[in-house]
């Protein structure tokens, strides 16, 4: 019986990922996919890289099989096989409680929730499943919460496996089960809607027109579509734009959409480098609000963020701009004519990210955002941007605040001066009492203006402590050549570039000794005796520091010494197992 299941991540986003099966040269399928029973219809069995059945007994047992050449290393055979028994399958109310007889651990690993709470033997390092089935997903979409915990640990505990869920999926949540991390779909659904003269579609159910076949070839096409969105999703980024739509189908996949988003504030591995192959993260609603790549904005900027070295005397709060990033707009044209200065802290105040500062305005995500434009503000976005000037002044030590974004905002001890005045941010006179405020503030608290150089470098400092959580390494840098790609150099030799595309530092050689010095980067140390070569993945891997994000620069050790550097195409929670390439060479010393 084969065992191995070629795969290899092709696209990810988050926890969804396009993985494709079989030569990873020329994968033959890809996910998220369907799996067939020899009870579907052949239409469905035709484009199902997949096929399972289960047997009668007690405890049963579930075979999952192919029809392609998926084994490695030859894939010249169809298979492989895969058989595990189900074991006893408990009511998740029954958490408490421990089933007698417990399912197989193997290549297919069948999970339930009774079963993550009380199986010792899933904490094996060494448990590598190529298929996780979660066989009472049903059950659990049922209860609060508990699907999104369920398949959260699964996809941290067994990264490098595609999950099933069986009897959940169809092409009416398919987008919000992908952005949880489901791989593999089933027709359950799909079948009894046909059963019951209806369609599942990617809209939900619905009785079909006049005229309008209800088989299950147009159900199962319908099913095909829907997944072949949700890939264009993941490749393209918008995966959450489609999720977000497609929860709207019921009250149930609106409630798990924020669960999974209150589950994600607290994780580390949201991606804070711009993302390769992502232009832009869209904001459309109320619910992308809560996206955690927001909160955790948010979190940074409140706790976190320490203004550039001697630029906290006067704050201007300026409105966004539906051009990123905002200086490049005719409206921040104006203000920044109209200011004189560049002694001033500016700070943009904008939804859902609150406050931008000019400083960071290059990064992702503040960068690469869009919403939509109403000049009305909700009671939410209010209460967070008011949150986040109080802590920011509170944290430094503002002499004045000049106020031109629009916003009434009141701070205690401050007498916060409003050059709005009710009138639009570029009129001539709101322009005019701008220029007024900055000009009597220059004057009255003996502030200058910063050198050209001195900017470029606070604003990589800032970025770098964004991106880095350390500046040291820019430590007796000097900047040099011409924007949008800015040199930075050290004794003479340059040791990055800025890369406007990726919004990130592109490292050289030289870097390497002082990022190692500082510990700007995490560390991933390869085993002693292997030669590096190449790319990065799980089988020359020791060890890696926690919290590894997508995009990041990574210090590469070996026998404690740091050789080069990488830089990572997956987060970390993918790392402990994920076949495949998980970080690209960037330095070789």
């Amino acid at each position: 019986m084969a065992e191995g299941l070629g795969r290899t991540v092709l696209h990810r986003y988050r926890f969804s990922r396009i993985w494709g099966l079989g030569n990873r040269s020329a994968p033959v399928a890809q996910t998220p996919c369907l799996i067939s029973s020899s009870h579907d219809p052949i239409e469905l069995q035709s484009i199902a890289p997949f096929r399972s059945s289960q047997t009668r007994t007690i405890p049963a047992k579930l075979t999952i099989d192919t029809p392609h050449c998926l084994t490695p290393p030859d894939f010249d055979v169809p298979g492989p096989i895969f058989e595990a028994s189900i074991g006893h399958v408990l009511p998740p109310s029954l958490d408490e409680a421990n089933a007698g007889e417990s399912a197989d651990s193997g290549s297919v690993l069948p999970l339930s929730w009774q079963r993550l709470h009380h199986d010792p033997s899933l904490l094996v390092a060494d448990l590598k499943p190529h298929i996780v089935v979660l066989v009472d997903a049903v059950q659990l979409a049922a209860q609060t919460g508990k699907l999104v915990q369920a398949i959260s640990v699964i996809k941290n505990r067994f990264p490098g496996s595609l999950l099933w869920t069986p009897g959940l999926g169809g092409p009416d949540n398919a987008a919000v089960l992908a952005w949880f991390g489901v791989d593999i779909f089933d027709f359950s659904r799909s079948g009894f809607a046909v059963a019951s003269g209806h369609l599942l579609t990617a809209f939900g159910p619905r009785a079909p027109l006049d005229g309008e076949d209800c088989s299950p070839a147009v159900a199962v096409d319908h099913y095909d579509q829907s997944l072949r969105s949700v890939r264009s999703a993941i490749s393209s980024g918008t995966l959450r734009t489609l999720a977000e739509q497609q929860s709207l189908n019921s009250p149930k996949l609106v409630e798990h959409m924020r669960f999974f988003d209150k589950m994600m504030k607290s994780s580390d591995n949201i991606m804070r480098i711009h993302p390769l192959g992502v232009n832009r993260i869209d904001y459309l609603s109320t619910t992308s609000h809560q996206d955690s790549s927001v909160e955790q904005w948010v979190d940074f900027i409140s706790n976190t963020y320490q203004v550039p070295e001697k630029l906290d005397n006067v704050l201007v709060l300026l409105p966004c701009s539906a051009r990123k990033p905002y200086r490049l707009s005719k409206s921040h044209r104006k203000f920044i004519q109209a200011l004189g200065t560049n002694a001033c802290h500016e700070v943009m105040v904008t939804s859902p990210l609150g406050l931008v500062p000019r400083d960071l305005e290059d990064v992702w995500p503040a960068a690469f955002y869009d919403i939509p434009v109403t000049g009305d503000w909700s009671r939410d976005e209010l209460h967070r941007i008011e949150s986040m000037v109080r802590n920011l002044v509170e944290r430094h030590d503002y002499d004045r605040i000049i106020n031109h974004s629009g916003m009434v905002i009141e701070i205690e001890g401050f007498n916060i001066i409003d050059t709005r005045q009710g009138e639009s941010s570029g009129s001539r006179t709101a322009l005019h009492r701008l220029t007024e405020a900055v000009q009597t503030a220059k004057e009255e608290l003996r502030i200058h203006r910063r050198k050209g150089e001195r900017v470029n470098l606070d604003r990589f400092m800032s970025i770098s402590r964004y991106l880095h959580k350390s500046d040291d390494w820019l430590n007796d840098c000097r900047v040099r050549g011409k924007p949008p790609r800015w040199k930075i150099e050290r004794d003479g030799k340059q040791i990055a570039l800025w890369s406007f595309e990726r919004a990130g530092f592109s490292f050289s050689k030289e870097a390497v000794k002082y990022l190692d010095a500082c510990s700007a980067l995490p560390r991933v140390h390869l085993i002693d005796d292997v030669k590096w070569k190449g790319d990065l993945h799980y089988g020359i891997v020791k060890s890696f520091e926690a919290g590894i994000l997508m995009g990041q620069d990574l210090i590469v050790m070996q026998n404690d010494v740091a050789i080069g550097l990488a830089r990572s195409i997956a987060p970390g929670w993918e790392w402990p197992g994920t076949p495949g390439r998980l970080a690209k060479m960037h330095q070789r010393i």
